[in-house]
């Protein structure tokens, strides 16, 4: 069974490119809902922190076949308003570099292919998809969030220090819709095909680091499957500062339909 496991999940988790070098404005009403076994502190502060701003870093890790890629996603997010940019970076890939503009709906993209320099593609937020477990639609900042607060059988695992702030360390499984939240058609289908495979759902473990304060602070994903493995580790700062989002020119933008490739999700 592990074989064939690691065979439908494997395009999926990983990118073919790596080695080259339900939405509706976000869904915030799921997001806030409760979910089974979730304590109020985890869904409190990703509640506290859709309404307010933040800077965030991601790391990525992707692990298959021996090898390990990492990419870093980086920005500044007003999740009240729903606007925000950010940076994505794989040292090394074919196309190693992406800035994002989050505003009035839409996500203007640089660096993707057929769209010349200079020049931003451009599509409606709710129409993006994820395609490779774990990663939010075009690296949507707020569909981790919306991840993490469906957090299933959480517990209490001590406190640690991050961020420079000593915090509370919560940690619980992420189901199957959650896990396949927005998700393109192809993946879920592998996706769904692994979970009959294996007979349960998908070993998908989520933590979540909330302050004295009740902020969130760090938030992470992790999956392993047979030698497959994929971490999100999502850092939180500067919650509440003020974020300036430069909007592209109409006359510099061109509509796309879809946008994949591993820089975007």
């Amino acid at each position: 069974m592990r074989r064939p496991l690691v065979l439908v999940v494997a395009a999926a988790l990983l990118c073919a490119g790596c080695s080259s070098a339900d939405a509706g404005n976000h869904d915030k009403a799921a997001a806030a809902s409760p979910s089974s076994g979730s304590p109020s502190p985890v869904r409190a502060a990703v509640a506290a922190l859709r309404e307010a701003s933040a800077g965030f870093r991601q790391e990525i890790e992707l692990e298959g076949e021996g090898q390990v890629y990492g990419l870093t996603v980086a920005g500044s997010f007003d999740f009240a308003a729903d606007r925000g940019h950010l940076t994505v970076d794989l040292p090394g890939g074919a196309i190693d570099h992406s800035d994002q503009v989050f505003a009035d709906g839409k996500i203007y993209i640089s660096g993707i292919q057929g769209v010349g320099k200079g020049a931003w593609g451009v599509l409606p937020r709710d129409k993006a998809q994820a395609h490779y477990l774990l990663r939010a639609p075009l690296n949507d900042p707020e569909h981790v969030l919306q991840q993490i607060a469906a957090m299933r059988e959480i517990s209490r695992e001590g406190e640690e220090k991050v961020q420079g702030v000593r915090a509370v360390r919560y940690r619980g499984i992420l189901d199957h819709r959650t896990v396949t939240l927005r998700m393109a058609p192809d993946v879920r289908t592998k996706t769904d095909q692994a979970r009959d495979i294996l007979g349960s759902d998908l070993p998908v473990f989520a933590d979540a680091w909330v302050d004295d304060r009740g902020r969130l602070v760090q938030t992470r994903m992790s999956a392993n499957l047979s030698g497959a493995q994929v971490t999100l580790t999502m850092a939180l700062s500067d919650i509440g500062e003020r974020v300036s989002v430069t909007v592209p020119k109409a006359a510099d933008t061109i509509p796309v339909n879809e946008v994949s490739g591993i820089l975007n999700g």
